[in-house]
């Protein structure tokens, strides 16, 4: 979350007369995250997070907004959609699609333990399973044709090493996209700064916004690679067992997807390491925004080339 669209007060009081959240006390910037305009709110009523949508169309978010709604009323614990007056979840604010949803109580983990991890896992297995009853589908906007165009984007601005290391992944991964994995909706960017816990409680899940239909096996990875992982971009065996005991524990993996686990964690480190040299490269103009050191995702990478039996899943 950031703040690329400024919003000022008598905005903010105008568009609140549309919802029946009560009256403005306060609101201020988010300064954490990357793509959206995010903001508190205060008003009599609660606390909510207002978010103006960057880059995703209007017609885009039903699918975001849907897949909220339903997995908070599904058991997983996640931020609610507020709906206006007129019984909608988007509107427009300030000429950019605009959303409020719940704010959760508690705070993300720097430092995850086992028992956080674990708690992650089975969430994300609910999630997953929960999910093959939802009639929604969305391609992967950062998926392996993305990957692709935006390891060709960047090649000519590193150096040569990561060049090198960009078109040799893309060599490994040139069958990535026909697996023939259990796929439906996942959340496709469950960092630590997307889970908010009170102790070893999640509150809930936050940030949907690249939620896709996709390998549950990448979503996954994504986390795994963040919630599990030591500074040197190595799985921490206690978290990462934790982790995927959870989550079997509600959806046991297949044959297929433990074959598969290291070329999909490859591809999820991947992905994430270009996004973030992309948001380097070419950085959005914004009032407060926040960029991830894209060093610490190419260190993951590494290591998952260079000690692919560290990856091991142990059923």
């Amino acid at each position: 979350m950031s703040v690329y669209t400024v919003v000022e007060r008598d905005q903010l009081v105008s568009h609140l007369s549309t919802y029946a959240i009560g009256g403005f006390v306060d609101f201020q910037g988010i300064s954490s995250g990357i793509e959206n305009t995010n903001y508190f709110v205060t008003t009599t009523q609660g606390e909510f997070v207002l978010t103006l949508f960057e880059e995703l169309k209007a017609e885009e978010l039903p699918y975001f907004l849907t897949l909220m709604a339903f997995v908070s009323s599904n058991g997983v614990p996640s931020a609610q959609p507020i709906k206006n007056t007129r019984g909608a979840y988007l509107s427009t604010l300030n000429g950019k699609p605009a959303a409020f949803v719940e704010k959760l109580a508690g705070e993300d983990i720097e430092h995850p333990n086992p028992t956080q991890c674990a708690v992650i896992g089975r969430s994300m297995a609910q999630l997953h399973q929960s999910s093959l009853s939802l009639d929604i589908y969305r391609e992967n906007s950062r998926g392996a044709t993305w990957r692709q165009q935006a390891a060709e984007l960047l090649i000519p601005l590193v150096d040569n090493s990561s060049a090198d290391l960009m078109r040799d992944e893309l060599i490994f991964q040139e069958n990535y996209s026909t697996l023939d994995l259990p796929k439906s909706v996942i959340h496709a960017d469950l960092f630590r700064d997307n889970a908010l816990f009170c102790g070893n409680q999640l509150s809930g899940i936050i940030d949907f916004y690249y939620a896709c239909n996709d390998y549950f096996l990448y979503d996954i990875a994504v986390a795994a690679n963040d919630w599990c992982v030591s500074e040197s971009g190595v799985l921490d065996k206690g978290r990462f067992d934790a982790f995927m005991q959870a989550y079997q524990a509600v959806r046991p993996l297949t044959k297929r997807e433990i074959e598969c686990w290291p070329v999909v964690i490859r591809a999820a480190a991947f992905r994430f390491w270009l996004s973030r040299l992309r948001d380097v490269h070419f950085p959005k103009e914004g009032e407060m925004t926040h960029l991830k050191n894209p060093d610490a995702m190419k260190k993951i990478l590494l290591t998952r080339r260079q000690q692919p039996e560290n990856c091991n899943i142990h059923c």
